[in-house]
């Protein structure tokens, strides 16, 4: 079965099935549908939950282990596997198919996955995940349809605008769904339920000093942890998720990783960056942090990330702001210190 991220809320309201893969780019839709799977499953009574991140040296056997094992308190679990690369491998590809012929009726399985290219789609692990599960597909919103997103979302908080004003605001997000986020909580902030007038929606977007969590990402990656602690700092005040800070900063140190991974196996960058599918501005940012950032460095990242996951799902206790500034400076600065 195949569903939109907005015919989501509809499917979970009539009952959860028991496997659901999202895929695609757009950032802020893969999120919102995996967290609504998430607060479906705790609301229906799947209280355990365990993240599994197949990365490089993952054992799939730990896989089958996840969804046959249950605690002590729990009769009911949310399985949250997690494929950033996209590529399973031969060893997950058929450990992928074979989960899929076993399915729990006590377990509640989520796949999480970034785009993926055609052969990727018509393969045959992905073929039985489409079969046996709910695929939600997170694609980006094309810039003409961009001015309909932005008012549905206006409307959930109250608000309208005009065409007008709905196809400037789109003009200046440029396509960028986070971006857009931020700018419409931030309309609720400002303004009461009701229209919104042009000049309103125009002066909040070009006066109001406007933190983006994707400037956060680079300056970790540029090594300026000076203007990183400034624009988190901002971003804390604006009321930005930490969800989509962690998703932001966690999906390029990823980057860092697999680059550094293939970059010591091979030595050839540009095959690395094509590879890890780097392309534009964001090359050059990726290309200068990777030869400061050493797989060891990238995978002791990833792990502080796991962990403020944690804290930002109530998981564990501790300040997750904090622990977001400390994973962006510390990755600025080991950048910084070997210049």
């Amino acid at each position: 079965m195949k569903l939109s991220g907005e015919d989501l809320p509809r499917h979970l309201a009539g009952g959860l099935q028991p496997l659901y893969v999202i895929h695609g780019e757009a950032l802020l839709l893969a999120i919102e549908a995996a967290d609504a799977i998430r607060a479906a499953a705790r609301n229906s009574g799947y209280s355990e939950r365990e993240v599994i991140i197949a990365e490089a040296g993952f054992k799939w056997a730990e896989l089958r282990n996840s969804a046959q094992s249950m605690s002590l308190f729990s009769s009911r679990k949310l399985v949250d596997l997690r494929i950033p690369s996209g590529k399973p491998g031969v060893e997950g590809a058929q450990a992928l198919q074979d989960y899929c012929q076993q399915l729990h009726a006590d377990t509640v399985t989520l796949v999480s996955l970034p785009r993926l290219d055609g052969a990727a789609q018509k393969s045959k692990w992905f073929g039985a995940l489409a079969e046996r599960g709910v695929v939600i597909s997170a694609d980006g919103i094309q810039l003409n349809a961009l001015p309909a997103w932005i008012a549905g979302r206006l409307k959930r908080q109250q608000q309208s605008a005009d065409a007008d004003t709905l196809a400037f605001l789109a003009q200046r997000v440029e396509g960028n769904l986070l971006a857009a986020f931020q700018e419409i909580q931030k309309l609720a902030l400002l303004f009461p339920a009701g229209p919104l007038s042009f000049d309103q929606v125009k002066d909040a977007v070009m006066d109001v000093a406007r933190y983006d969590v994707f400037k956060l990402s680079e300056a970790m990656l540029a090594g300026d942890a000076a203007r990183f602690v400034h624009i988190l700092e901002g971003l804390r005040a604006e009321g930005t998720a930490t969800v989509l800070i962690l998703w932001a900063l966690a999906e390029d140190i990823r980057t860092l990783a697999r680059v550094s991974r293939a970059l010591q196996s091979s030595g050839n960058l540009a095959h690395a960056l094509r590879d890890a599918r780097v392309w534009g501005v964001r090359q050059q940012l990726v290309e200068r942090a990777v030869r400061r950032f050493s797989p060891a460095l990238a995978e002791r990242a990833l792990r502080q990330a796991a962990h403020i996951d944690k804290l930002v799902k109530g998981l564990r206790s501790g300040d997750a702001w904090d622990e977001l500034m400390q994973l962006g400076v510390r990755c600025a600065r080991a950048g910084v210190a070997t210049r």
